[in-house]
């Protein structure tokens, strides 16, 4: 086994920041002929120098054994791991902060493969609502045919709420997992994280094990905010969105210690959840720019929901930073947030017949799901992507058909709220 030339993360006693790091962490140029870039990595498996080395790596990819210090893990076959998946997702737990990471096909693959790695039939998923559609609909029914059971609660906030959801779904089962979403999509409501952790260290105590607090942190990580610092054991993601961020890639990702990692790995081997090369090369592409465009989008964002939040056929605007700092959300937001992110909704007045008709009219925003991309989005959550979501369970969560979605691009500010003066004007 070659040991790589080992990366940088500091020059002396100057600690190198993640902006930097994205450009060459993780990336020897002197094992690829000298190449400035990762070139990407088109093969199925890997040459072995020796038999000892093919039973080695096996052992370390497989968890057996862990490989010596300043080693990798070895080359073995492309399900288990390649290096265009390494580069990232060593890229990424720099970011994150986190020990180790895990690329996977997409964000939703990443989701059920951590939560398969821990739950069993008979157990119970703790859950914030609104989730994502599509993790909705994985636990409603999906998991549920499994015997997985959930629990939902929708303030994330009050503490005594989320007691109350955790002593339901302790008389169901062993709670294994607590799934939360902050900010939610598409409503951004919060969740306080360090309330989460006191309440499974709760049901830990009273159950022999404490579950798995696992955030999804598409909306706003990682520039904006890292749940693992915040008392989450594992960060998700759908890698779709802010991360490769030009709307021409399916991926996800998990993060957190080796320890619970190592888990997650084992069951993405066996189950065969990898991202492919030219995807991992497209993300560490991407991650060159992440912060400069997710900067940009939140600059653009604050303006658009400013725009919004005074005009006459709006009736509410789900834009973080227009809370009350002195407000329970107010406070949260300050504490667990560095940005509101670039991905809010709005309710319009007049219904979903007046949403249809604003979003029939827009000409810069493209009318379209998913979110992070460099280019504007909307959409309307309650007819397309939480559309399985039962009627009543939307009502609850706030996902009302006249809320609409947008995800703010890299556009021009005053085009974008130009589009929108133009076809609320329509509506």
């Amino acid at each position: 086994m070659v040991k790589p030339f080992p990366s940088k993360t500091h020059i002396g006693n100057h600690m190198l920041h993640p902006e930097t790091l994205m450009l060459n962490y993780g990336y020897d140029p002197q094992l690829s002929e000298g190449a400035v870039k990762p070139p990407v990595f088109l093969t199925s498996t890997f040459v072995f120098r020796t038999a000892e080395d093919g039973k080695d790596f096996f052992d370390y990819v497989a968890g057996r054994r862990e490989p010596p210090e300043g080693m990798g893990a070895g080359l073995v076959y492309s399900r288990f791991n390649h290096p265009n998946s390494e580069i990232v997702e060593d890229r990424l737990a720099v970011y994150e902060r986190a020990e180790s990471c895990a690329l996977f096909s997409s964000g939703m693959s990443a989701i059920s493969t951590t939560i398969l790695a821990f739950a069993r039939p008979g157990d119970v998923i703790l859950h914030s609502q609104p989730l994502y559609g599509g993790t909705e609909t994985l636990l409603a029914k999906t998991l549920a045919g499994f015997s997985i059971g959930a629990v939902g609660f929708a303030d994330g906030i009050d503490e005594a709420a989320v007691e109350l959801a955790a002593d339901d779904a302790m008389q169901k089962g062993r709670v294994a997992m607590i799934l939360i979403e902050t900010p939610a999509n598409p409503t951004n409501g919060l969740v306080d994280i360090a309330v989460v952790r006191r309440i499974a260290d709760k049901i830990g105590a009273a159950q022999g094990y404490a579950p798995i607090i696992a955030c999804d942190n598409t909306l706003l990580g990682p520039v904006f905010q890292r749940p693992i610092e915040h008392g989450a054991d594992l960060s998700l993601y759908s890698l779709t969105k802010y991360v490769g961020g030009h709307s021409d890639l399916i991926a996800g990702a998990a993060l957190g210690s080796k320890d619970l990692m190592k888990e997650v790995k084992a069951l993405r081997g066996a189950i065969g959840t990898q991202l492919d090369p030219h995807s991992c090369w497209m993300l560490g592409r991407s991650l060159e720019t992440l912060s400069l465009r997710m900067e940009k989008a939140n600059q653009n964002a604050r303006l658009v929901a400013d725009y919004l939040r005074d005009h006459d056929k709006v009736e509410r605007v789900h834009y973080l930073a227009h809370h009350d700092g002195t407000s329970p959300a107010g406070r949260l937001f300050a504490r667990q947030c560095l940005g509101a992110g670039s991905t809010f909704s709005f309710d319009i007045v007049g219904g979903q017949a007046a949403a249809s008709r604003f979003l029939n009219a827009l000409q810069i925003f493209k009318l379209a799901v998913s979110l992070g991309g460099t280019e504007s989005l909307a959409s309307l959550p309650a007819t397309m992507t939480h559309s399985g979501v039962p009627t009543d369970i939307r009502q609850k969560i706030g996902v009302l058909d006249c809320t609409i979605r947008l995800s703010i691009g890299i556009e021009h500010p005053s085009d974008l709220i130009a589009d929108i003066a133009q076809a609320l004007n329509d509506a």
